[in-house]
This record gives structure tokens, sequence and C-alpha cells, in this order.
């Protein structure tokens, strides 16, 4: 007499714990059973198969889960609903408002649209791969209906694809806001593991900038002097602060007989608030350095310039910025970067980004030998990691002229006109 536990797979009684199986009525296969769910406690879930020994596989699988301390997900949404819940209940409470103003319109453009109809709790690392791949691939005039709202097309409305495509650092950017989705639904016990980390992008290649080199740098200079705004391009060049950075200083901040400058803020324009002051963009960007003499001087011509025009002008308006418009307003950054582009056309220098003058600081810093820790507090750098990454090229072009210097001190005098040991050029 055979037992049940003798008895062949399909007709064997289950264990108490094992759960149940049995034959629907459209001929599929239902398993159930009791798991773990979030908040320490248990609830059947059910599991389908086309044949017996498939649905007892699912139902396996989901019981050694639970068995290990996983709890099932609860999600039963899209993606695209836990997208939208995230940004509005979780996101904007942590994110400053330009950040989470860059992740809606990710989500928005991308994520959602490409994604979105996903079950988040069905969600896997091959459908992520999946997507990234194909929007890797696509043209982005095709695929968001950009050619068709030129007043001259020409591209996908021509029959002829531009095959414009994302930058792997926009890719890389979209895949680690949905990371950063996925890793507050895991903290929330909506799904076991966060699928997007098991997605490899590769590590792109840094944005390029163009620094002004030690003669352009005097040239820019030499092109300003005079204008209203000389003090703060020559506060920027020579400190490396952010563009917000400068345009959040207020006299209060300023200490013209110690020579220092508090950075405890910035100015940017946002959509809710209009033009605002936020805070510093990491917790190190809030710091305190030291003013070259040639900026306390134009700071004190710059005030009394201020306090000239607050006793003459019937139209200006006070305010403790430092830095203001004709009119004594704060002065937004879309605003100035216009006019510092026009500023680099008259004067005849190449077209730079704003930003590049910070980069520009540290680069002539970097050169004139300027340890890596001194720069790294200069710019309010959160790691010192970050200033070596951005400047690796500089540090490199520097131990190739400091292998040169060393070659040429050990070469014999008759070979001191022979080429450097050297001699090829570090872009």
């Amino acid at each position: 007499m055979t037992t049940p536990r003798d008895a062949p797979a399909s007709r064997r009684v289950r264990a108490n714990g094992d759960g149940s199986v049995y034959q629907r009525k459209d001929r599929r296969w239902e398993a159930a059973g009791y798991v773990l769910a979030p908040g320490n406690t248990r609830r059947r879930v059910r599991v389908y198969g086309t044949t017996r020994k498939e649905a007892l596989a699912k139902l396996t699988e989901k019981i050694a889960a639970s068995n290990r301390g996983l709890p099932a997900p609860s999600a039963q949404g899209s993606l695209a609903a836990y997208l939208t819940y995230w940004l509005e209940n979780v996101a904007v409470h942590h994110l400053r408002e330009t950040t989470h103003t860059r992740y809606t319109a990710c989500i928005d453009r991308y994520l959602i649209p490409g994604l979105g109809k996903k079950k988040l709790a069905k969600l896997t690392a091959k459908d992520v791969r999946t997507w990234l791949n194909e929007l890797r691939t696509t043209c982005q005039c095709c695929a968001r209906g950009i050619d068709v709202g030129r007043d001259q097309p020409r591209c996908c409305a021509t029959g002829a694809c531009c095959s414009k495509r994302l930058s792997p650092l926009t890719l890389a950017y979209i895949h680690s806001v949905l990371k950063s989705a996925l890793e507050q639904a895991v903290r929330e016990e909506e799904i076991p593991r966060n699928v997007a980390r098991n997605v490899r992008t590769g590590t792109p290649r840094p944005r390029r900038f163009e620094p002004l080199t030690a003669d352009e740098a005097h040239q820019f200079l030499a092109a300003v002097k005079g204008t209203r705004l000389h003090a703060l391009y020559e506060l920027a060049l020579h400190t490396g602060l952010r563009k917000g950075e400068l345009l959040g200083l207020r006299w209060e901040d300023l200490d013209l007989n110690a020579g220092t400058a508090s950075i405890r803020r910035t100015l940017q324009r946002t959509n809710a608030g209009g033009l605002t002051t936020l805070p510093t963009k990491t917790r190190a960007s809030e710091r305190r350095i030291a003013l070259p003499a040639r900026c306390l001087q134009s700071l004190k011509h710059h005030r009394e310039q201020q306090q000239e025009q607050n006793t003459a002008g019937a139209e200006w308006q006070q305010s403790a910025y430092v830095f203001t418009t004709p009119q004594g307003r704060p002065i937004d950054p879309t605003n100035l970067t216009r006019t510092f582009t026009t500023l680099l056309r008259k004067a005849g220098l190449r077209r730079i980004r704003f930003h590049d003058l910070r980069h520009s600081t540290a680069t002539l810093l970097l050169e004139q030998g300027v340890e890596l820790v001194v720069i790294k507090e200069l710019l309010g750098h959160a790691h010192i990691g970050v200033t070596a990454t951005v400047y690796a090229h500089v540090r490199l072009r520097l131990q190739r002229n400091a292998i040169d210097l060393l070659g040429h001190a050990l070469r014999d005098s008759a070979d001191r006109d022979d080429p450097p040991l050297c001699a090829v050029p570090v872009p």
C-alpha cells in the first residue's frame, strides 16, 4: 500500500504549508499558498500555469523567497502610477526644486512612455535593459515628434532621419532616476528588489569643457574692465564660484576688511517661486573663502557705485544682493548668461559656458602648482575625488611636465639638446 508521500508528484497530497494546486475550468492550473507580506503579516497568493508542474514551480519559488524573509510584493499598479506617486509624495520632500523639475521631465519624457505600462511587481531587469538598448538607438526627432513641430522639417517628416540619439550621459541619468524610484519601492516593501540595479549602462565619459588659457583669461579681464558687472566677472574667475552662488551673494556675506566671503545660498529660477534663494548645492558648498586683493578693490568700488545709484536713482529698489540689475533687482541667471555671451563676442574670445569660468579657475590653479585639497575647498566639492576626476587631464599634463624636468636633470650635459624623454603631447 502506497502512502501519499510515495505517490507520483501529479497525485501526491500536499503537506501542510505547501499550498494547494488544482485545475480551473479554463484548463489552466492554479496554485495558492500563504507567504510573508509587508508589515510582518501573511497573505494568500495565487499563481497560474499551463501545466500543474509550472504552477507548482511558481508557488514553490514564492514560498522559498518567503522563507528567506523576503515579503511578497504588494504593488499591483503600473510603473507609471508608482513613478507619479514617488514624484508627488517622496521626491518632492528630498530633492531640490530644480532637481525635482529635471526628474519630472525625465519621467514624463522617457520613463512613462517607455516602461509606464509595465506592472511594478512584474518589471524585470530584462525589461529595463531591452528598453535602454532601444532608447540608445532611437532617433529622438522620430520618437518625440520634434520634427513635425518645426517650421521647416528636416528629419522624419521629410523621410530623412537625422539619427539624433541620446548621449551616454543622458542615458545614465535616465537610468539613475529609475534606480532611485525603485529603491524607494524596495524600502516601502512594494517590490522585493531593485531590478534596475542589475542593469549596467557603462560609465559615460565626463563632459568635455574648454577652460580659458592664461592669455585668454587676461584678455577676458581686460574686456570686462569698466563694465557694470566687472566685479562679478572678476570674482568668478578668481574664486571659481558657481553662477547661482555669485548671484546669491549678499553684502552681509562679505567681510571686506578681513577679505573673506561666506557662501551660504544660491539664487535660481524655479517653476513655482520664480527667482528664489535656495541652499547651496551640497553641504560642502556652504563654505568661507578668502578674497584676493584685486577682487576686494573691485567689490569696494562696486559698492560705492551701488550706493550712488541708491541715492540718485528714483527707480532704484534697495536689496541686500551684491550684484543686481540697474534697478536694484536680483539678476536672472539666464540674463547673466546672455550678457556673458555678448561680452565674449565683443572681446573676440571663443564662446564658452559661464560655468567654464569655474573650470578655468581650477585649471589655472592646478597649473600654478596649487594642491588639489586647496582647490577642492575653494570650489566647494563634496569629495576630493570629484576634483581629481574632473581635472584629471590637467594633472596628467602636469605629470608630463614633471617627468620632462626630471629627464632633463638626469641627462648628461652633452645630451641637453636632445628632445625631452616624454615628447608625446597630452590632449
